[in-house]
């Protein structure tokens, strides 16, 4: 077997593993589920009494709240979990590559991600009783792997710079709150049209914008491919941050 393909046989098995971790996690993929579907079930009355075309705004905030869950509540809890109980210590002591063990579980994430994104859009649209195209499912997916890879990178950042499991959840609640809050007033809120302008270019609101450009539900102009560009820029940052300071020990 040659050398590329090495870590392929190592990450399939890795891929499996994951999945069954993630499976008896079942309570963090619940909440990342439940969350976007409560916001979808409260705000319905507001969503029928507007005229929109397509998907609402509200529907783009469920799928972010739901990915944003996901990353910060689940994968970054997970990963300082598994951490402090040696997982990652006894995982570098086999052949597999290094790269490939956490590879694997952002690609597990990335693939639950695009699951609830999809889910979230498709219940939106049916209690909104809106038809949506082919392009906005895959505009969708699209949008959602890059708001995954954003908040996961996000996670990895936390859980380099934090080493505790305890800390991780506890900065990780707090953070969630305040991203998701910061994504809430970019489209608007009772702090004016200046913290607005500011929401508009942290992490979560970057991605809102995109996504409101992919749903169709404002045209694609400069304002966008400035988000696109800053979103790319978290990216790069928050996983340079997650893979210079991430420990595989505890202590």
């Amino acid at each position: 077997m040659n050398k590329t393909q090495k870590p392929v046989r190592y990450l399939l098995p890795l891929l499996q593993a994951d999945f069954i971790i993630l499976l008896r996690n079942r309570r963090a993929v619940l909440v990342s589920v439940m969350l976007p579907l409560v916001l979808l079930f409260a705000s319905a009355n507001q969503r029928s009494q507007s005229a929109q075309a397509g998907p609402s705004i509200m529907v783009v905030l469920a799928v972010t709240i739901g990915l944003l869950s996901l990353a910060i509540i689940g994968y970054a809890s997970a990963v300082a979990r598994d951490r402090e109980r040696g997982v990652f210590q006894r995982l570098r002591v086999t052949p597999a590559p290094t790269w490939t063990i956490m590879v694997s579980r952002l690609l597990v994430q990335l693939l639950v991600g695009l699951t609830v994104a999809i889910a979230v859009l498709t219940i939106g649209a049916r209690m909104d009783h809106i038809s949506v195209s082919g392009s906005e499912y895959v505009n969708t997916m699209l949008v959602a792997t890059l708001e995954s890879a954003l908040f996961l990178a996000v996670g990895q950042a936390l859980v380099g710079l934090v080493k505790s499991a305890a800390m991780v959840n506890s900065l990780g609640s707090l953070l969630f709150v305040a991203l998701a809050l910061s994504g809430l007033w970019s489209i608007g809120g009772p702090l004016g049209s200046g913290f607005q302008e500011f929401a508009k270019w942290t992490p979560v609101g970057t991605v809102v914008t995109i996504f409101q450009s992919a749903l169709h539900q404002v045209a694609w102009n400069l304002a966008t491919t400035l988000s696109l560009i800053a979103c790319f820029g978290y990216i790069v940052l928050f996983l340079l941050i997650g893979i210079k300071w991430f420990k595989w020990e505890a202590r």
